[in-house]
């Protein structure tokens, strides 16, 4: 895993690229090439560049946390927010979003972008890395593990009183 993404002729440094999503082209589609862009690269400022691997190439390849709801990958190097969404009135979104993901740019001002993951797995994958449905179930019967360390009482020797 490198530091930096070459994209074109761009070196992006990994802690500016905030997600990877689909790419796709209107019909007629302002841009004119023979390239076949699947994906767009979303800096954190926004700014996006088209690239022409898929988003579960991408994320596969640099270690991102993919959405598959969403087909979004993330990039775990961000520190993110979540947020439930509830559309304000007057807004009809044209998809069943239900969480908002939240992060700063580099001047400091607020992003986000709504996601149809709920807000729930989407905690889970930022805060753990992994999906919920890696994680063991709660009627598996196996204990959690205690991440404390087992130390003596304060003036306890560990061999006796």
């Amino acid at each position: 895993m490198t530091d930096t993404f070459t994209i074109g002729k761009r070196l992006i440094p990994r802690n500016q690229l905030a997600f990877v999503e689909p790419y796709v082209a209107t019909d007629p589609s302002p841009i004119q090439t023979s390239r076949s862009f699947q994906a767009r690269v979303v800096l954190l400022n926004r700014d996006s560049i088209l690239i022409e691997d898929s988003v579960t190439d991408f994320a596969v390849a640099n270690r991102f946390l993919l959405l598959p709801e969403d087909q979004t990958a993330i990039n775990p190097a961000i520190r993110f927010g979540v947020e439930l969404f509830t559309p304000a009135d007057g807004f009809r979104p044209s998809k069943p979003f239900c969480s908002r993901l939240r992060w700063r740019d580099l001047d400091g001002n607020d992003q986000s972008k709504l996601l149809l993951t709920s807000p729930e797995m989407v905690l889970e994958m930022i805060t753990d890395g992994a999906p919920l449905a890696d994680a063991p179930s709660a009627g598996s019967g196996q204990p959690a593990k205690s991440r404390r360390s087992k130390r003596p009482a304060r003036g306890k020797s560990p061999t006796g009183p």
